[in-house]
């Protein structure tokens, strides 16, 4: 049925402003709302039938378009970087953004959000909570490397950095003066501190996994060569139901396709784009750095692809052989820089783990 009233919101933890615009007669009027934002869901409820509206994804979440879809309102979220805006408008308030937003939907160029659910949305968080580890613990063991480089102190032991060995090393460490010393204390005390909240997020995570609605697809991901259960669940939480997806817009949702500037008869590629998710597109581009190597099927993987659809571990066999195939020609015989190669088969890596989820 046709939208009698569309509305554009402009939603904020205290206020939201509502653009309302008829679409019998064209008025446009706005509102300022001064209450939660899932307590929207009343006003949109009090408008003329049937409703459409749509609002900014933000700090705010998902919660007013859950409730709304749970009364039978049509709630839709956009990303608010996928929101046409001229390049002159200098001037931005939240009435005028709830009415662009509702000129927008009823012209047809809003391109709307996936909505998880409140499980899925949890699970989520759990991933990007260890990637933020992941990051700051990065960002710790640089500060120590870098400290001690400017000391001249070099870790000499077998084995590479951050081994139970060099950890040993560095806690018997001394130093004479007590600057250096109380800096030291600090920076190797976050590392260690980081180190333990990375393996109690890796525990839960690894607790929720069995009961959470991508237990299937995560373990048909791990049939591939690079992608283990941290990878795969951080693939499968950010890009959600991989059934609204084809190859080709997977892949422009990852990011990994070149921009483009086409006109006339000319037509130029850059580098990619870089949209969507950024923990998603690392996780392919790590995994497909594995496929520089020759296909085999080592006791790791063999012990992950144990007990699967055999259908899976044909496409993971695939995989193998097409992207060594792939990393060989553009690396040894036309000379590609290896983050180029890795780009390239994760692209294609993505479209193998695409037809694996959705079997």
């Amino acid at each position: 049925m046709r939208s009698i009233s569309l509305v554009g919101l402009d939603v904020h933890a205290a206020q939201t402003h509502a653009a309302i615009l008829n679409a019998e007669t064209g008025e446009l009027r706005g509102v300022k709302l001064r209450v939660a934002p899932v307590d929207v869901v009343d006003f949109l409820g009090s408008l003329p039938g049937p409703v459409t509206a749509v609002y900014e994804a933000g700090p705010t979440g998902f919660g007013l378009a859950r409730q709304a879809r749970a009364r039978g309102i049509d709630v839709q979220v956009v990303a608010a970087g996928k929101v046409p805006r001229a390049s002159g408008d200098r001037v931005k308030t939240d009435r005028r953004d709830a009415e662009r937003l509702a000129r927008l939907l009823a012209a047809g160029e809003l391109r709307f959000a996936f909505v998880p659910t409140v499980a899925d949305e949890q699970f989520r968080d759990v991933v990007r909570a260890i990637e933020d580890v992941r990051g700051d613990l990065m960002r710790a063991r640089h500060r120590l490397g870098k400290m001690l480089l400017r000391r001249d102190i070099r870790w000499t032991g077998p084995g590479s950095a951050w081994t139970q060995k060099h950890m040993a090393w560095l806690r018997s460490l001394r130093f004479d003066d007590p600057c250096s010393t109380a800096v030291f204390i600090d920076y190797l005390s976050a590392i260690e501190m980081l180190m333990g909240r990375r393996a109690a997020l890796l525990a839960a995570l690894e607790h929720a996994i069995p009961d959470s609605t991508h237990a299937t697809t995560i373990a048909r991901l791990r049939c591939f060569r690079g992608i283990d259960t941290l990878s795969a669940a951080g693939l499968c939480a950010e890009i959600g139901d991989w059934r609204r997806f084809r190859p080709k817009p997977l892949s422009g949702f990852l990011g990994i396709v070149p921009t483009e500037h086409t006109s006339d008869t000319k037509r130029r590629q850059g580098s990619i784009t870089k949209a969507g998710p950024v923990h998603a597109r690392r996780l392919l581009v790590e995994a497909a750095h594995h496929y520089r190597h020759q296909p085999a099927v080592g006791e790791g993987l063999q012990r992950r692809q144990h007990g699967q659809d055999p259908r899976v571990i044909e496409i993971s066999w695939r995989a193998q052989r097409r992207l060594h195939q792939r990393w060989t020609v553009l690396r040894g015989q036309r000379h590609k820089p290896a983050g180029v190669v890795a780009i390239a088969c994760a692209r294609e890596l993505a479209a193998f783990c695409w037809e694996a989820a959705t079997l």
